[in-house]
């Protein structure tokens, strides 16, 4: 039996029994850590390139908003004047 089944207390060919609450925690913690060594961080350059990207993202996304608050604010005051 693996590790997340005993972890979630399934009873297993020996009908072994739940495991207590701190084997359950010791076991997450096992789990979390061997998935962040699995984790492959950025490089500085891609780094960088991923941070000019979203910049870049929300300078047009600013601008589009900028152009058509001004657009409904000048059609507004057109029609109620």
């Amino acid at each position: 039996m693996n590790e997340v089944a005993r972890a979630r207390g399934a009873k297993g060919a020996d009908g072994a029994e739940k495991q207590s609450i701190f084997a359950r925690l010791v076991t997450f913690f096992r789990q979390v850590i061997a998935e962040f060594r699995k984790v492959q961080r950025p490089t500085r350059s891609e780094l960088w390139s991923m941070f000019l990207t979203v910049i870049a993202f929300l300078l047009i996304v600013m601008a589009f908003v900028f152009v058509l608050d001004t657009a409904f604010t000048k059609s507004v005051f057109w029609i109620f004047g």
